[in-house]
């Protein structure tokens, strides 16, 4: 096996832990949220919107993880 092909299967596994984690922890996130919603609905608005600065915060971090990434396994 090619070191071309080593990086391009180790840059797929490390985009795909990242999406992952990603979405785990986007799900806590929400079921967090939902949860904090049902115990208080009058602070229904501030917990959704910290809920989605914070979703976004992480929707950047694997953004960037998954450029790193690729851009590993084109760099030669």
């Amino acid at each position: 096996m090619s070191a071309a092909a080593l990086a391009f299967l180790s840059a797929g596994f490390g985009a795909g832990l990242a999406v992952i984690g990603a979405g785990l922890g986007i799900g806590k996130l929400a079921a967090a949220a939902m949860d904090g919603s049902a115990r208080q609905p009058t602070a229904a608005g501030d917990i959704r919107t910290s809920m989605i600065i914070a979703a976004a915060l992480i929707e950047g971090a694997t953004l960037f993880a998954v450029v790193v990434c690729l851009l590993l396994a084109i760099a030669k």
